[in-house]
């Protein structure tokens, strides 16, 4: 979440808005009752051997259960282009608490996040069993842990997902990209996919979706819940070639993509 932003925008006048509630919520209860059940099932060493199609029983649950929740919430999952297979560097802007829900949806990944999502409920323990590496942000040791982890997870042949911003923001623009995470590819000699995330109508977002000023987890929660329905689109882009002696230019590069996909200026 970023408590930078500006404003929070107020929601308008909106007739619609407990009726979605009315629909919605009791979805996400049901959701949340099964969800305990189903991770203990699934999150675990021998649903892993399991295999549902092309996916272990493991992995095919978490992108059942993501997709399943950013719908609850009145989204229309559309994905452009396909996601790179085998181990793989993700890199996508930030935009929501939603985004790492919404690349779950089309292929479950081990993200970084910050530490505090450890802390949700229910949905910290969640993101942890599914192998999400925390990171306390601004501190220099956890961040030396955390990318000799991804190294480790890269080597093993499984996808990390990161967020070079270091932090959600507005949804109008893409932050600067910190470049030396993408030192973790060039050690573990994994390919870069940038991955460009939105949610709105029309090729526009929504500006009511991301995190306000001062604006809590459950606040943000609660107003996407009752909101209108949108489209969560994601992106996966062409790769960027590795440049060992310029990790910056792949920094620039991955923001770059995902800044004209988006149709964002600089």
């Amino acid at each position: 979440m970023n408590d930078s932003a500006e404003t929070l925008v107020p929601p308008t006048a909106d007739r619609w808005r407990p009726l979605r509630y009315a629909i919605r919520a009791p979805l996400l209860v049901l959701l949340a009752l099964v969800s305990g059940p189903l991770a203990l099932l699934a999150l675990n060493p021998v649903a892993a051997s399991i295999r549902v199609g092309d996916a272990s029983l493991e992995k095919f649950m978490i992108r059942w259960w993501s997709g399943t929740l950013v719908r609850i919430f009145g989204f229309r999952i559309r994905r452009f282009g396909q996601p790179l297979p085998g181990a793989v560097l993700y890199v996508a802007n930030h935009v929501s608490w939603l985004d790492i829900q919404l690349m779950h949806s089309q292929r479950p990944v081990s993200f970084v996040a910050k530490s505090e999502i450890a802390g949700w409920p229910f949905l910290g323990w969640l993101a942890a069993r599914a192998g999400t590496i925390f990171h306390r942000r601004g501190n220099t040791d956890s961040l030396a842990i955390v990318m000799a982890r991804v190294v480790d997870t890269l080597k093993s042949g499984e996808p990390v997902g990161v967020f070079p911003e270091g932090g959600s923001g507005h949804g109008d623009r893409v932050g600067t990209f910190h470049a030396r995470i993408f030192q973790t590819a060039l050690d573990a000699d994994v390919p870069v996919q940038p991955v460009a995330l939105r949610y709105g109508r029309d090729g526009r977002q929504d500006p009511g979706v991301p995190f306000g000023r001062k604006e809590s987890f459950f606040g943000n929660l609660l107003r996407v819940l009752g909101g209108p329905s949108l489209d969560a689109e994601v992106h996966f882009l062409e790769p960027v070639a590795p440049t060992p002696d310029a990790r910056r230019r792949m920094a620039e590069e991955s923001r770059a993509r995902i800044v004209q996909t988006l149709g964002y200026g600089d």
